[in-house]
C-alpha cells in the first residue's frame, strides 16, 4: 500500500496495524521517501516454507543429533 506522508502522520496507528500483514510505502511529492515492513515478516515465510518438510513426528533433540551425525 502507499500513502502520502500526511496521510501516514494523520493515521499512524491505521498504518501500524496494517503492516503486520503487507508493507506500507511512504511518499512525499509523489515520490516513495520510506517503506514501513514488518520485520519478522522474514521469518514467518521461512516458517511457512518448512511446513510439511519436518515430519511432526520428529522431536528437536533427534533433529540436533542427526545435524551433529552429519558434521
Amino acid at each position: 500500500m502507499s500513502v502520502t506522508e500526511t496521510e501516514f502522520k494523520e493515521n499512524v496507528d491505521r498504518y501500524l496495524t496494517l503492516v503486520e500483514t503487507e508493507d506500507v510505502f511512504i511518499t512525499q511529492k509523489g515520490k516513495v521517501v520510506a517503506k514501513l515492513t514488518n520485520p519478522n515478516a522474514d521469518r514467518v515465510e521461512m516458517a511457512r516454507s518448512l511446513f510439511g518438510i519436518i515430519p511432526a513426528e520428529i522431536t528437536a533433540e533427534e533433529t540436533r543429533d542427526e545435524k551433529m551425525d552429519n558434521i
